[in-house]
């Protein structure tokens, strides 16, 4: 579209009035707008996305080409993205801002227009735009494919994180890998996973932007030499037998009603030499690519399978490689605005380990600053243990990372050489300081787990170096304290702390479920989206019919939305009369869909006895993803999908009971499940979850709760109350006790009470071939891990009180009046659990930031 073509439709949409502003005069107002970064109008937008289908794309002819006027309009978008992230660079130089710079293996992003548009606060003019165009918003941000860089919750955080640093004006920079492919795209082949490449930037991403002025060279493998210097001292050069060359995507976080975008920088791996000219030559074509194949690999999927010692390699080389890069831009950023000045570095730098992930960046900090940059060990080990600080999100032992050394002295002999020296004071000054002479002390808390094979605790090294540890969930950072590291806490006191996970109400909430937002800002005279804590004005609203009876009405127009999702990934009908039970999160026993699995059992058997059971219509709605080698996770959805086969379609339940496994779970799938979740299945075993964040993002859209005193639940009944929660199960300490016993699942089995009857004959109907026919025995798998494998998360001593939650919330939803109101308080007390409020614990405890506000372009 032309300058004058856009001054015509002003004029016509009386945007100026023709007969007292001439045309010159007009074409001056049209560039001002286009100049404008900020403030833009549906006209210029309009503008800009013809002028990028036309210009940038070359494509003028795409009438019906969605996936070109998608790309157009993210260019469009990006004009005020781009122009605001040049701002925000300058004013970090020129405020000198101390940054945090997050380390992350996961960031899972989702989409990106509609999140953009909402933060730029250009949603309204686009829709407009397009509109006029004759496309929808909403349909053209159906093109983008989600970004596959995370795969559950830890992902999801650090993108709410990266959203909540920007719209808060702080100096930030993420850190992660640019995964080829993610984890996988999920398919169902007979109700079986199935795990094929999720191709996300086969044809491109219009959000990211290579930068290769920051490529930066990788060494592995090879030895350490001693030189004996003049002056008798030993210095230790490593010669690395091959390099990796790391390049940068950068992919810009808008702040919402911010002038602050700052970036994700995202590593890709290749082959510091691509192509062997004179192998090709020979005719050994795969020898002349094997090196690049084999570096490529590195930055292939996230989560290569472990199970081999080659996939233990590739991912521990996946590891080093994106913390090796990112400390070398982190120095890199410091020295352009500092050169060498190191003993201003922990006043400039903090960086956060999100997991034990990217443990080695401590190690490689350690070995940059000493071998490359001449730093004494001294010097170097006081700078890493005033910049690092670290996140633990698991209470499992066995998700605590370990590697071998044999594996640390193959491919990082330095590092390994560093450890030593860090694990050697460790032990000779602090802890024989607190344990004189105490062997079992020594090595309980050693960086080296002795045994048949030598393992490095990658934990440990995070606690002893982060000058702050940090649990995610009140709960979890006590157990954090009393259960995982207790030595630790006594050795550090005031160094293990809590910053409770938040999610970001602009995306979970104003972008994904856009009729609630609607709803709100009519009746909250605040931007909630920025202070969430204004939602509790609705609390006065939970019992008024006329609100109740709005906020219904977009619950139930959402579930319709739903329904038709459903029908149209799986072909299963379901009424959006029904409640909508939802459980999405990643596949994991301690998560228990096996219990909800061996509930809807029970449900199926007592309508079968019963069909006038007294019971609403109930829709299990099921998202989820487990690993490739995770053998009892994929026998869960392979039986949820062959029960669903078999419920969905018997006619004797009068479509009481219905069974839904949506596949290929991601953030955009979510977006669309949650708005219409009445139940939010929060079912881990007490202990088990650190916080969880789909409990809050269920919790602020309208979805109850029925879950257990376990990670962010805990605090999420204390905001709401007791009345609008169904908790149920034992608690943390009556888990303790259970074990302490010598809990045995088969005394429930065995047991010849009501309930444990029932438990007893769900587990013996996974035996036959009722849901499996001709194939007696398939699902058997969850009754042996229940029955032989011990019940490790205690779903049998937990289903007698899970019934009966569920009994109360079915006959609570009965009770439209009450259910609104229980409804309408979970959105009103989700204050807390604002991932801005999280980052301001972070930066006030941990990080010490100061913001640094960039000025609108102009």
């Amino acid at each position: 579209m032309s300058i004058e073509e856009v001054v015509k439709e002003m004029v016509e949409t009386k945007m100026v009035n023709s007969n007292k502003v001439t045309k010159k005069a007009t074409k001056k107002i049209v560039r001002k707008t286009i100049k404008s970064a900020s403030k833009i109008n549906a006209t210029e937008f309009k503008a800009r996305v013809v002028h990028h289908l036309k210009y940038t794309l070359g494509d003028s002819d795409a009438s019906t080409n969605k996936q070109a006027w998608w790309q157009a309009t993210c260019l469009a978008v990006n004009e005020s993205v781009f122009a605001k992230l040049q701002e925000t660079k300058e004013t970090h130089i020129k405020n000198d801002a101390r940054s945090i710079n997050y380390l992350s293996l996961e960031y899972l992003m989702g989409r990106l227009l509609s999140n953009n548009l909402h933060n730029l606060g250009l949603f309204e003019a686009a829709d407009k735009a397009l509109k006029s165009l004759g496309f929808d918003l909403a349909d053209l941000c159906e093109q983008g494919a989600d970004l596959a860089l995370g795969n559950g919750g830890l992902g999801r955080l650090a993108a709410c994180f990266l959203d909540s640093l920007a719209t808060l004006d702080y100096a930030a920079i993420g850190y992660g890998i640019h995964y080829e492919h993610g984890l996988f795209k999920q398919n169902f082949n007979q109700g079986r996973q199935v795990e094929t490449p999720d191709v996300w930037r086969e044809f491109g991403n219009p959000w990211e932007v290579c930068r290769p002025e920051a490529t930066q060279y990788i060494p592995l493998y090879g030895y350490v030499e001693k030189q004996v210097q003049t002056d008798g001292s030993i210095k230790k050069i490593w010669h690395s037998e091959q390099t990796l060359k790391g390049i940068a995507w950068d992919v810009p976080i808008v702040g919402y009603k911010s002038n602050t975008v700052n970036v994700l920088r995202l590593w890709e791996s290749r082959a510091d030499e691509h192509f062997d000219w004179e192998h090709f030559n020979q005719g050994n074509y795969h020898d002349a690519h094997h090196h690049q194949v084999a570096a490529e690999t590195v930055s292939k999927v996230l989560y290569p399978n472990d199970d081999t010692e080659a996939g233990k390699e590739l991912r521990f080389i996946q590891q080093y490689f994106f913390c090796a890069c990112s400390i070398k831009d982190i120095i890199n950023r410091f020295q352009k605005q500092h050169s060498n000045d190191w003993n201003k570095f922990a006043d400039q730098v903090a960086i956060q380990l999100n997991d034990t992930h990217p443990t080695i960046a401590i190690l490689e900090l350690m070995r940059t600053l000493k071998d490359d940059h001449g730093l004494s060990w001294h010097d170097a080990w006081a700078i890493c243990r005033k910049v690092f600080s670290y996140t633990n999100h698991t209470l499992l032992p066995e998700a605590l990372e370990k590697w071998s050394v044999n594996l640390f002295e193959k491919v990082l002999p330095r590092h390994l050489e560093f450890l030593y020296q860090i694990n050697e004071q460790f032990l000779n000054q602090e802890v024989e300081a607190v344990w004189p002479k105490n062997n079992a002390m020594r090595a309980k808390l050693s960086l080296i787990e002795e045994g048949d094979e030598r393992m490095v605790r990658m934990a440990h090294l995070c606690v002893i170096t982060s000058h702050k540890v940090n649990g995610v969930a009140q709960i979890h950072s006590q157990l954090v304290k009393e259960d995982l590291f207790p030595e630790f806490d006594q050795l550090y006191p005031g160094k293990l702390t809590n910053v409770t996970n938040g999610i970001t109400p602009r995306r979970w909430l104003k972008a994904c479920n856009p009729l609630l937002a609607n709803l709100l800002n009519k009746n909250i005279d605040d931007d909630w989206a920025k202070n969430l804590n204004s939602l509790t004005v609705l609390s006065e609203l939970a019992d008024k019919a006329s609100f109740q009876k709005q906020f219904m009405a977009i619950k139930h127009k959402n579930k319709v939305a739903l329904t038709a999702e459903i029908e149209n990934l799986t072909g299963i009908k379901v009424s959006p009369d029904a409640i909508f039970d939802i459980q999405i999160k990643r596949l994991h026993e301690y998560k228990r869909q096996h219990l909800n699995l061996l509930h809807i059992l029970a449900l199926y058997r007592r309508l079968l006895a019963n069909p006038d059971l007294e019971m609403h219509p109930q829709v299990f709605i099921f998202g989820a993803k487990a690993a490739p080698g995770y053998y009892l996770a994929k026998e869960i959805i392979y039986c949820l999908n062959k029960m669903a086969d078999k419920i969905n379609n018997d006619h004797r339940i009068n479509n009481k009971l219905k069974v839904v496994f949506l596949p290929n779970y991601r953030v955009s799938l979510a977006e669309k499940i949650i708005p219409g979740a009445d139940v939010s299945e929060q079912i881990s075993t007490a202990g088990k979850e650190a916080s969880g964040t789909g409990n809050m993002k269920l919790a602020l859209n309208g979805a109850v709760t029925i879950g257990t005193l376990d990670g962010a639940n805990i605090e999420i009944a204390e905001e709401v109350g007791d009345d609008n929660i169904f908790i149920f199960g034992n608690t943390v300490e009556q888990i303790k006790t259970l074990d302490e016993q010598g809990y045995d699942p088969r005394d429930y089995y065995n047991d010849d009470s009501e309930i444990n009857s029932e438990i007893k004959s769900c587990l013996d109907w996974l035996d036959t071939d009722h849901f499996t026919p001709g194939r007696p025995g398939e699902l058997s798998a969850i009754k042996r891990s229940l029955l032989d494998g011990g019940d490790p998360y205690k779903v049998l001593a937990d289903f007698e009180s899970y019934s009966n939650a569920h009994k109360a919330l079915n006959k609570a939803y009965q009770n439209k009046k009450r259910w609104a109101s229980m409804a309408i308080m979970n959105t009103a007390m989700m204050g807390k659990f604002n991932s801005d409020r999280s980052i301001e614990d972070y930066v006030a405890n941990i990080w010490h930031l100061d913001a640094s506000k960039a000025k609108a372009n102009k």
